[in-house]
């Protein structure tokens, strides 16, 4: 079944309308046909809405709606991954599968390592173009929230950014043993919004780290190994969606 997400001014009781470049996708990719069952969602609450195509218009497809499904696929805290800029194509790979494993926003960060360096005249496009991934990947895996990819931020901007939220991690290649590891994942039981930070293929450097446990955030280990840094951030989210996943079972 094809999921897609629609603006929540166009959802109405009964009726859902489509509009932008899904209404081609539909229409002459999809070849989709009257009466054929779709899922919908607004992008920024868990509902998910069973649809039919009930017509095709020139700028629009109109979908009934047949139930609404109160209980979506969405995790019950709001996971933030600031990630610092990686080499080559590699953040493209990161907001895909972030987005698969729950991440509600990634925020690049430049951070002092970092070998790869946006141009500012480049970076509208570079955002728009992990925008458009972060979107194919939420129909893919029928998400109801739509991920937001923001700016490039600064280390210190991320801080900032970073200090509202309830539990911060910084998983770090100097941390030692799963203790610090341990009570982080129970701190995230009870939290409403958490953030991650995963440093580029150089790492972190001292001062970074330092200004993440400024915010209180905690550096903790992934185990013995070192990790590539488009591997540290989705071990981190698959671990993280593991264990709220659990929880959200047990209660």
């Amino acid at each position: 079944m094809q999921h897609f997400f629609a603006k929540p001014e166009n959802i109405t009781k009964e009726q859902i309308r489509i509009d932008g470049a899904d209404v081609n996708h539909m229409k002459n990719v999809l070849r989709m046909k009257i009466g054929e069952e779709v899922s919908v969602s607004d992008g920024i609450s868990d509902t998910e809405y069973r649809c039919e195509v009930e017509a095709f218009l020139e700028d629009e497809v109109l979908l009934k709606i047949r139930f609404v499904k109160e209980d979506g696929v969405e995790l019950p805290a709001k996971i933030i991954l600031f990630q610092g800029l990686p080499k080559a194509d590699k953040m493209e790979l990161i907001v895909q599968k972030a987005v698969e494993l729950g991440a509600a926003e990634i925020v690049p960060v430049a951070m002092d390592r970092c070998v790869m360096k946006i141009d500012a005249k480049k970076e509208k496009n570079k955002i728009e173009r992990w925008q458009g991934i972060a979107e194919a990947a939420a129909k893919q895996s029928k998400r109801g929230v739509l991920p937001n990819v923001t700016k490039v931020m600064s280390m210190k901007e991320a801080c900032k950014y970073a200090q509202e939220l309830d539990v911060v991690a910084i998983p770090y290649e100097l941390a030692e043993g799963m203790e610090a590891t341990k009570g982080w994942l129970q701190k995230c039981s009870d939290a409403e919004s958490i953030g991650i930070f995963i440093g580029p293929e150089g790492g972190f450097a001292e001062k970074e780290v330092a200004l993440v446990e400024e915010i209180g955030g905690s550096a903790i280990s992934l185990g013995r190994r070192i990790l590539r840094t488009e591997t540290a951030g989705l071990t981190t989210l698959s671990i993280l969606m593991y264990h709220l996943e659990i929880g959200q079972e047990n209660n």
